[in-house]
């Protein structure tokens, strides 16, 4: 079978003995340079951000769609274009992926759409979020280098994709978080019998720590999914844009509109549909990619109205959206470009704008998002009534977890009808039947 290699700048490369698949090497995104697989994440020539470079199987795409649609019900029927082993299915691991592509018909009504409007439903991962997808892949990472030790620091649906998935490997984990997250985020994070650590500060405090951890002699055997594995964690969010696509039917979507947090996941996405089409998967066509903050840490949708790239850091995010309050996103810049590039746009929207966005989705088709899958919808809707985003086309939107983590936003507005006594006459008077 005939290879292509992604992010290629040479022919060759040295790539460390290490089972990761169809992994070769590992490339900056901005220079090209190479370097062998390992725990590596900044390129040494231009300090960009490094990637992972695949030989990815080319020339028979038909047979490929095919190896596909019979492997697992998870994102390892997609292991041949991931930096994993091909074994990687047999392996103690929490199996994510593979989640539903609800076609809303109701919600399109409301909102006026005619072409088609789907919800890629992740909440329905392991954890309840999307985090278990690049969590996994960065699991066979931790593995190949010989840690000992799963460690993130997170805003808190990373804590529990990394509690759990450590769990069910046999590993330790240890994470670490803002002081003053949902309640329910720190209980799933805790409940997996792993350290948690809350730091007094906002995330980025968080992740300064961490990256400091990675340089002394105590974070000997560490491996940090977003720090020092990043590049092979930031993997598993191509394995959204796959399922996307064959869950339409070997589709490209005419539009997607995807939460930014650091943006990892909407620069990952758009790897993955360009990969399908580069591999003969789906039909080469134009899509565009939307991106959706909240107002209350929305440095990236601040940069794009200002007509810039240069992403000016929110040093006290103040959201309910607290999984989306990154201020200093890393792959900030990239969000925008791709963006540009694919005739999309990034804006964000308030408190009240998320949990009106919330409530709309669960009454319309039963899907229970928390806050970030709020602030998409609630973007989605802004940018369907201000002409951005065209309702005759194909869109999809990203809900990323489960709204049980993010009681706290809907329950001043969640409460009972009514209270009565148990008989058909008090029912009658509170006018319900």
């Amino acid at each position: 079978m005939q290879t292509v290699a992604a992010n290629s700048t040479t022919a060759s490369d040295a790539s460390a003995p290490y089972d990761l698949g169809a992994a070769v090497a590992l490339s900056c995104r901005e220079c090209g340079t190479r370097t062998p697989l390992g725990p590596s994440f900044v390129c040494l020539e231009c300090f960009g951000p490094l990637e992972v470079a695949y030989e990815l199987p080319t020339g028979d795409p038909e047979g490929l769609r095919r190896r596909i649609e019979s492997g697992p019900a998870s994102m390892w029927r997609y292991a041949p274009l991931l930096p994993v082993p091909s074994d990687v299915a047999a392996k103690p691991n929490l199996n994510p992926g593979f989640t539903q592509l609800v076609q809303a018909d109701r919600l399109a009504a409301e909102l006026g759409v005619t072409g088609g409007l789907y919800v890629k439903d992740d909440s329905g991962n392991p954890t309840h979020s999307f985090k278990d997808r690049p969590v996994a892949i960065a699991l066979e990472a931790a593995r190949a280098f010989g840690f000992t030790t799963l460690s993130c620091s997170s805003t808190g649906n990373l804590a529990g994709a990394v509690g759990a998935a450590a769990s069910r490997a046999g590993l330790r984990s240890c994470v670490f978080i803002p002081d003053g997250l949902e309640q329910s985020k720190v209980v799933m994070a805790a409940v997996y019998g792993g350290d948690l650590v809350a730091i007094d500060g906002t995330y980025d405090d968080v992740n300064r720590f961490c990256s400091e951890l990675i340089g002394d002699p105590l974070g000997e055997g560490w491996g940090f999914t977003n720090v020092n594995l990043r590049p092979f964690y930031a993997e598993g969010s191509k394995s959204l844009a796959y399922e996307i696509c064959e869950q339409l039917g070997w589709r490209l979507p005419d539009q997607i509109v995807i939460p930014v947090a650091s943006g990892c996941q909407l620069v990952k996405i758009d790897k993955g549909l360009r990969e399908l089409i580069s591999l003969g998967l789906v039909e080469d066509k134009p899509f565009r990619i939307f991106a959706a903050q909240a107002e209350g840490c929305s440095p990236v949708s601040r940069a794009y109205k200002d007509g810039t790239d240069a992403v000016r850091p929110v040093k006290q995010p103040d959201t309910v959206a607290k999984s989306l309050a990154i201020g200093d996103p890393a792959d900030g810049p990239y969000v925008i470009d791709i963006c540009k590039r694919t005739g999309g746009a990034v804006d964000d929207v308030d408190d009240e704008q998320i949990v009106d966005a919330m409530k709309l989705l669960a009454r319309t088709e039963g899907v229970f998002a928390e806050t970030a899958g709020g602030v998409t919808l609630g973007v989605t809707r802004k940018l369907i009534e201000s002409g951005a985003i065209d309702p005759t086309l194909t869109t999809v939107v990203l809900n990323t977890g489960d709204g049980l983590k993010t009681l706290d936003a809907v329950a001043p507005s969640s409460r009972p009808t009514a209270v009565i006594r148990p008989n058909l006459d008090a029912f009658r008077a509170a006018g319900l039947a």
